[in-house]
């Protein structure tokens, strides 16, 4: 019974935790290494273009909610989000065409653009706070928990107890036909064969009759369903506050590199790696220890690391790999 309880504490306060919280940072990954795949720059703003994608589905949520429309025990927001997919594309086209556009002209070297995404961040950060302000939004409804604790306890009769909230279990399972939509795009559409072609090299790709612009245009769209996708599904999962999605841009980046920059594949194993990373080092192992070993008495917690510097795992992950494995685990393109 106790390696039960040791098994079910560990499910409760790593396992699902960190798969929700990886299947947020895949998808954000996902946006990532897109743009940085064909536009061949690593975008800067992208933690704002999430928080505002979210902004704008959370208000559209809350009219919804005021005309009494609701999903029964699915969040509102689910309704709301193909609004702030469409208003963050209109948003990222008009950034590009009146930013990006300029420096892909001119040749300009990868750090031109980074820079200029630089600044755009600040103006996307400044543009949410405008939206909906600074405070922190909760914007969940409908069910709380698939798996309550207490029912659970009294189906299997052990002391510890299972919460599955429902966002966690949404989050995945979004995830999973997010990413396998993408995948058919990519694989099996003439425009996704384009987008490869393009990434792939860019050169053959224009003598072969592909408009540069129109796999743009694409790219933005696509990542912006995936920014504000991962933005939404954060925001449910935990709460909304502008200033998280900035915080999140390091996990984000560390994903995509870890796994490979240009390789959707690796982004998704990179996220689901940095999650169970920073969750393993800042949980406090001692209830699992006490289920595991009843007569051992830690002196500590048993915790590496206090949950305030769980960004910290992402930084020396991030480090890590570049300086020994710069490709990334599935040998995408280095840094």
């Amino acid at each position: 019974m106790d390696i039960l309880n040791a098994l079910v504490a560990f499910l409760n306060f790593v396992f699902i935790p960190a798969a929700a919280y990886g299947a947020q940072l895949a998808l954000g990954a996902l946006g990532v290494t897109l743009i940085y795949a064909i536009l061949r720059f690593s975008n800067f703003a992208h933690g704002d273009t999430m928080a505002f994608g979210t902004a704008i589905t959370i208000l559209v949520t809350w009219g919804l909610q005021s005309l009494g429309v609701s999903l029964g025990p699915l969040p509102t927001a689910l309704l709301a989000l193909p609004v702030g997919i469409a208003a963050t594309a209109l948003l990222v086209l008009g950034i590009d065409r009146s930013v990006y556009r300029f420096y892909r002209a001119q040749k300009a070297a990868p750090i031109i653009f980074v820079m200029a995404s630089v600044g755009v961040m600040f103006v996307m950060n400044g543009l949410t706070r405008l939206l909906i302000g600074v405070d922190e939004q909760r914007f969940d409804d409908g069910a709380r928990f698939l798996i309550g604790v207490r029912d659970f306890r009294e189906w299997t009769g052990l002391s510890e107890g299972l919460a599955l909230r429902s966002t966690q279990a949404l989050t995945l399972v979004v995830t999973v036909v997010t990413c396998a939509a993408l995948f058919w795009f990519l694989n099996r559409t003439k425009s996704g064969k384009a987008m490869r072609a393009y990434s792939d090299n860019e050169d053959l790709a224009l003598l072969s009759g592909i408009d540069p612009e129109r796999v743009v245009r694409l790219t933005w769209i696509i990542a912006a369903a995936l920014m504000t996708i991962a933005g939404v599904l954060y925001g449910l999962d935990k709460s909304f506050r502008p200033f998280n999605y900035f915080q999140i841009l390091l996990p984000i980046f560390a994903a995509a590199i870890v796994g490979g920059l240009g390789n959707p594949i690796g982004a998704i194993a990179g996220g689901f790696l940095v999650a169970f990373s920073e969750v393993a080092v800042t949980y406090p192992w001692v209830k699992v220890a006490g289920y595991l070993f009843p007569g051992w008495q830690p002196g500590g917690l048993l915790q590496l690391l206090g949950t305030e510097y769980k960004f910290a795992v992402s930084f020396v992950i991030l480090i890590v790999v570049l300086l020994f494995r710069p490709t990334g685990l599935f040998r995408g393109k280095s840094v």
